[in-house]
């Protein structure tokens, strides 16, 4: 049991189960448990509460909204204490849907979405390379995305 969290095995068994299926009620995940629904509710709102949950997700398939361009750039600082500026500029382009502070060749990675090259283009000219801070950057293009999955939570931290 996770005692600064106090998040036990249900807690676990709840996120996990909303993971697969965030549309699920809570009458059906009571079920499933065997617990109430309203076990159910009290347990999210507790974990909404300590930022455990953060909300719950769509997912969309961008491909049939036109969005075919799935590409990670690896970006390099100038000096790495410029990474929280950089990031705030870097958040506020709609491409980029994740962004993450890395060791290793990068300072920084991100995953980018357009939809066909000539925007990934206009990306990587127009916006990210006008960015103070940013030394250069490489371009990776995703050919396809074989699976995306959440982490599989078997046991609590100690």
């Amino acid at each position: 049991m996770n005692k600064e969290l106090n998040i036990d095995k249900l807690d676990l068994q709840i996120i996990q189960a909303m993971m697969l299926n965030a549309n699920i009620s809570y009458a059906d995940l009571g079920k499933k448990l065997f617990v109430s629904g309203g076990t159910i509710h009290v347990r999210i709102k507790k974990l909404q509460q300590l930022n455990v949950i953060k909300g719950t997700k769509l997912y969309v398939d961008h491909k049939l909204l036109g969005y075919d361009v799935i590409a990670f750039i690896g970006i390099y600082l100038e000096k790495s204490s410029l990474y929280d500026s950089v990031a705030k500029e870097l958040k506020k382009i709609p491409q980029i849907v994740r962004l993450n502070y890395t060791t290793g060749n990068y300072s920084m990675f991100a995953e980018v979405v357009c939809k066909d090259i000539a925007e990934l283009k206009l990306f990587l000219h127009d916006e990210l390379q006008k960015i103070k801070g940013i030394e250069r950057t490489d371009t990776i293009i995703s050919l396809e995305e074989s699976f995306v999955r959440d982490v599989q939570m078997t046991e609590l931290k100690r």
